[in-house]
């Protein structure tokens, strides 16, 4: 049998200005992300449909989870294949598209992963290992568009 894993969470939209949502324009997006024994994380919708450019959004923290899940597991299997991760940086863009019915969906998530491995002959593995974490990664699994990875590696120099 499949391990089964459950994730609990509250959102707490935090936007009422005394009016609810008697119009469009009458509420903030604010709202607040929590679980036990964890820090919250102050979200809001993108600037562009009237949040809070100083929070996260829905879009970017699912950017952000794909990124993460494909580090966590490219981590896993650098430190199984010997391959020693020195450091790692991933600045990743998605690309979302609205629909004219005020809808939109992801088209497709790009990972630029800059990768720091302690000797130049780790350098084709650590490459090479990008391919079995999308296969790995619950997020990316997750999702009905393409995740791409452009990775680059490098050596530590002393």
């Amino acid at each position: 049998m499949a391990k089964q894993h459950t994730y609990v969470l509250t959102t707490k939209w935090t936007g009422n200005k005394g009016e609810g949502t008697s119009t469009y324009r009458s509420y903030e997006r604010n709202h607040t992300i929590s679980a036990d024994n964890k820090p919250d994380i102050l979200g809001s919708s993108d600037p562009a449909f009237r949040g809070d450019k100083t929070r996260y959004n829905p879009e970017e923290l699912l950017v952000a989870a794909l990124s993460t899940c494909h580090m966590l597991s490219y981590l896993h299997l650098c430190a199984v294949a010997g391959v020693v991760v020195l450091d790692y940086t991933d600045k990743a863009a998605g690309t979302m598209v609205e629909t004219p019915d005020g809808g939109g969906h992801f088209t497709d998530v790009t990972l630029y992963p800059v990768v720091l491995v302690a000797q130049e002959s780790m350098i084709d593995k650590a490459n090479e290992l990008h391919h079995q974490a999308s296969k790995l990664c619950f997020i990316a699994n997750s999702c009905n568009f393409p995740v791409h990875h452009k990775p680059t590696c490098r050596v530590v120099i002393d």
